[in-house]
Formats: structure tokens, C-alpha cells, sequence
């Protein structure tokens, strides 16, 4: 069937709204919502508003654009929440790979193909030291850069040395996304230079493997600024079992479970973070969002759960649950 929805002007789609049922007190203000985030994309809160999962359902009686305002509110300053801890648990997690590799492999380790897993067809060591080099902006045969890098430290190394042709890893460290890291990290060819990487956070190597590219997708999303609240995740890991995760986990698909990690995680290089109480605080800020903390997977009574550490004020309703 061929697409023939004709586009509807800002004005006529504040009009479909309201006759769909939503409630809109200031229509140009409706408007300059419509204008600055746009209809596709604001529909997408819209849906559990209204009645039954299509776009061009109704709206339950007396949703207002308010509600709806809140959720993507939330949704977007969730994304920066988790991104600022990724961010974290990024730079603590190839600090740590980095360091030990260089101690044990020396300074280049990641040019040793004999390090890495036999190439497959999810691994292929060529194919990775082409990606650094086009990090680099290293023609293909070539043996530096074509043009100066926006990195100081790297144009100081072509000028000073060249030999090996590429940077010591702790150069290279900061020029690779976690989703590259969390790849040459995966296929080490060594499993105890992976569980000693994982050790450090406390987690078995298999399932840290698993959660490192669960956590590269979810960085990617927040990176996009796409809807992360209530997404069930492509990428899943198992559940970490362990001592300090305390949580029933069933699956690795929502937000909470990546929050339980993430806090986890974040414990590890930042032992006083108070991330927990800022993930409450946010929660608790937001109606839309808190009234639907089920579509998150989190459990009811998340907050009293020891885990999060939250020590509920005696006047908390949950404190006599």
C-alpha cells in the first residue's frame, strides 16, 4: 500500500488533538510545543494517554497536554541522568582495562593480534585496527595522520615519536567509543585479563561482558535522544548474581534494570555518589512518570529495597508499608 497521509500544518494538529480529546488550554502554546519538538515525536508520550496502543485513539478523559509535557520532560532529563553516569562508569571501565593490559601486555597490546579471540564473524582483528586508524584519520597503508587531530596528545606523538605507528593505548583510550571498548574488551583472548577487569566492579567477566554492551547501546540512545523511559531493550544482558544486587531481576529489558546496574556500577568508581537519591528526586518530580514506574519495570516498592539506600524520611507513606 502506498503512504498518502498528506503533512498537517501546526495549527490543524493542535485541532486534531483536541478533537481526539485532549485537553489544551492555551492553544499557542500548544503550538510552540508542536513547533519545537514536534508531532511525531511528542505522539510518542501520547500513547499511554490514550485509549488502546494507536496513535489515533482518544485520549482518556481529561488528559491534558500537561500530562504529556511531564512525561517527555522526564524521559529527557532521565536520559542525562543516566548519561552522566555512563559517562563515569565509562572512563572508570577503560581506565581499568587499559591499565592492566599495558602492565602485563605493555604500552601497544592492542596491536598483538595473539591477545584477541581467532577472527570470526563477530570479531575481526583487521577490522579493529582499521577503526583506530580511521579514528586517526590514518589513510588506508598509510603511517600517520593526513591532517593535524583535534587532539593535542595525538599530533605531540606523531611529532615526537611514530614508532609503532600508532599511539600507546592509554592515547587511544581517549579517542574510542565504549561501544569499541566494550568489543576489544569482549575478545581478549585471555579470560583472566577479562575477570580481572570485571573483578573490579564486582561482577563476573560473562555477565559483565553482557551489561558493558547493554550499557554502550543504552548510552547510544540517551546519545540520540531517543525514548529510553518505558523502552524494552534490543540489547539484553542476564542478571548480575551477586551479593550487593539484591533485586529479583527477570530480564535485562527496562530502564530499571539498567538503573540497578548503572547504580551498581557507579558505586565502584564513585563510592559516595548519591545518584541513587537524584534517580528518586526525578521520579518523584514527575507525576506522569511516577504514576507509571510499572512501565519502567520498577517494582512498587522500590524505594524501600535496601539496595538503594535511600532511608526513608519516618513521614514516607512506605515507611509503614
Amino acid at each position: 500500500m502506498k503512504f498518502a497521509k498528506p503533512p498537517l500544518s501546526v495549527p490543524d494538529q493542535v485541532r486534531k488533538l483536541k478533537a481526539r480529546g485532549l485537553v489544551i488550554a492555551d492553544d499557542a502554546f500548544a503550538e510552540s510545543c508542536l513547533h519545537t519538538i514536534g508531532y511525531y515525536r511528542l505522539s510518542a508520550y501520547a500513547l499511554p494517554f490514550q485509549q488502546g496502543a494507536l496513535p489515533d485513539k482518544p485520549f482518556i478523559a481529561g488528559t491534558t497536554l500537561a500530562s504529556i509535557l511531564d512525561l517527555y520532560t522526564f524521559d529527557r532529563e532521565l536520559r542525562g541522568l543516566l548519561s552522566g553516569a555512563l559517562e563515569r562508569i565509562e572512563i572508570g571501565f577503560r581506565s581499568v582495562l587499559i591499565n592492566h593490559m599495558c602492565i602485563t601486555h605493555g604500552s601497544h597490546w592492542f596491536m598483538e593480534r595473539s591477545l584477541f579471540v581467532p577472527d570470526s564473524w563477530r570479531f575481526n582483528f583487521d577490522k579493529l585496527i582499521r577503526k583506530i586508524e580511521e579514528e586517526l584519520d590514518i589513510p588506508d597503508g598509510g603511517s600517520s595522520p593526513a591532517r593535524p587531530h583535534a587532539e593535542v596528545f595525538i599530533n605531540h606523538y606523531y611529532t615526537k615519536y611514530g614508532d609503532p605507528y600508532l599511539p600507546p593505548a592509554w592515547m587511544i583510550g581517549e579517542t574510542l567509543s565504549l561501544g569499541t571498548w566494550s568489543r576489544i574488551y569482549s575478545n581478549l583472548r585471555n579470560g583472566s585479563d577479562r575477570q580481572i577487569v570485571a573483578s573490579f566492579f564486582g561482577f563476573n567477566e560473562a555477565i559483565f561482558i553482557e551489561w558493558m554492551h547493554t550499557l554502550a547501546h543504552v548510552r547510544n540512545l540517551c546519545a540520540h535522544h531517543s525514548r529510553l523511559w518505558n523502552r524494552r531493550l534490543v540489547i539484553k544482558a542476564r542478571t548480575p548474581h551477586k551479593h550487593r544486587v539484591r533485586i529479583p531481576l527477570a530480564t535485562s529489558e527496562r530502564v530499571y534494570d539498567v538503573a540497578v546496574v548503572v547504580f551498581d556500577l557507579l558505586r565502584s568508581v564513585e563510592p559516595s555518589t548519591h545518584w541513587n537519591k537524584r534517580l528518586e528526586e526525578l521520579i518523584q518530580r514527575h507525576p506522569s512518570a511516577s504514576a507509571r514506574i510499572a512501565g519502567m519495570g520498577f517494582p512498587p516498592l522500590w524505594r524501600k529495597d535496601t539496595f538503594w539506600d535511600l532511608r526513608l524520611h519516618p513521614d514516607d507513606p512506605l515507611c509503614h508499608i
